[in-house]
């Protein structure tokens, strides 16, 4: 990040660096002689958690600033969809969702294509920047010769950032919460593919603060008509009278790259409004 001081004053750095170099005496090597900000065990404590939130949030919103990223395209699905020409030795139900890779690859290229004749700041592609479709939304991005953004989390289990994402558009996660306003701080329009909790997760999450009017509108894309209304009824729900009516136009089906570029260019509110979380 950029130095971009306007005071007399001796850095922080200086400090720090300075700091290292102490005299060898028990008050200088006790824990309570280190300077607070570069003492991991004292920014680890419960009692900072508040200060840790306010940095993850910091971090990337400096850091995209500072990269010029201007709007993002967010892509969202599961991380165990494969690619197709290795989904040979995946299981059965999950082979059969290999196609949603080569659509979430294509449809990343097509707008990062356009993005790249805009200045290339504009409609960024952003992922989890894990595996599976997440890795395909960045991989259409170089495909196209442009950047994309990757924010992955810190998981028991997994996950290592995929390859292709923008190494200096690249971030980790501790909190969940924090990770899902970096995704929607910029977003243009939400794209979401087939994928298991996470993904539903995040889906709900965009169409509620949608449907309550904490975000503008943008639009809401979800790939694959047969899969979403196979896990969820939302016809059902408007039945019942526990959404409106009307909410069922806050996002649509599309099958195909070309589709979702389509719907993004015409949809009522496409690039006169940004997401907007309140407070920004």
């Amino acid at each position: 990040m950029s130095d971009q001081r306007r005071h007399p004053f001796r850095d922080s750095l200086q400090d720090r660096e300075a700091a290292q170099v102490r005299a060898d005496t028990p008050q200088a090597e006790s824990p309570t002689y280190r300077l607070a900000f570069a003492d991991p065990d004292f920014l680890l404590k419960e009692e900072l958690r508040p200060v840790r939130l306010q940095l993850e949030l910091l971090k990337p919103e400096l850091a995209m600033n500072e990269a010029g990223v201007k709007s993002t395209i967010v892509l969202f699905g599961g991380a165990r969809i494969p690619e197709p020409s290795k989904a040979s030795g995946a299981p059965a139900n999950l082979a059969a969702l290999a196609p949603y890779y080569d659509v979430a690859r294509e449809f990343a290229r097509l707008m990062t294509e356009h993005s790249v004749k805009n200045g290339g700041l504009e409609n960024v592609i952003v992922t989890g920047g894990g595996p599976g479709v997440m890795e395909a939304g960045n991989r259409g991005a170089a495909d196209a010769g442009g950047k994309s953004i990757g924010l992955n989390i810190v998981l028991p289990h997994e996950q290592a950032p995929n390859a292709y994402v923008t190494p200096e558009l690249c971030f980790n996660f501790h909190y969940f919460a924090i990770r899902k306003m970096h995704f929607l701080m910029r977003a243009k329009a939400v794209c979401i593919f087939p994928g298991g909790f996470g993904t539903m997760d995040e889906l709900f999450e965009a169409i509620t603060l949608i449907q309550t009017g904490r975000m503008e509108q943008v639009p809401i894309l979800l790939f694959g008509q047969a899969f979403w209304e196979k896990v969820i009824n939302f016809q059902a729900l408007a039945d019942a009278g526990t959404i409106s009516p009307e909410d069922l136009k806050l996002f649509r089906f599309v099958e195909t790259a070309e589709d979702a570029v389509r719907h993004i260019e015409t949809w009522e509110n496409a690039g006169k409004k940004r997401a907007h979380i309140p407070g920004r």
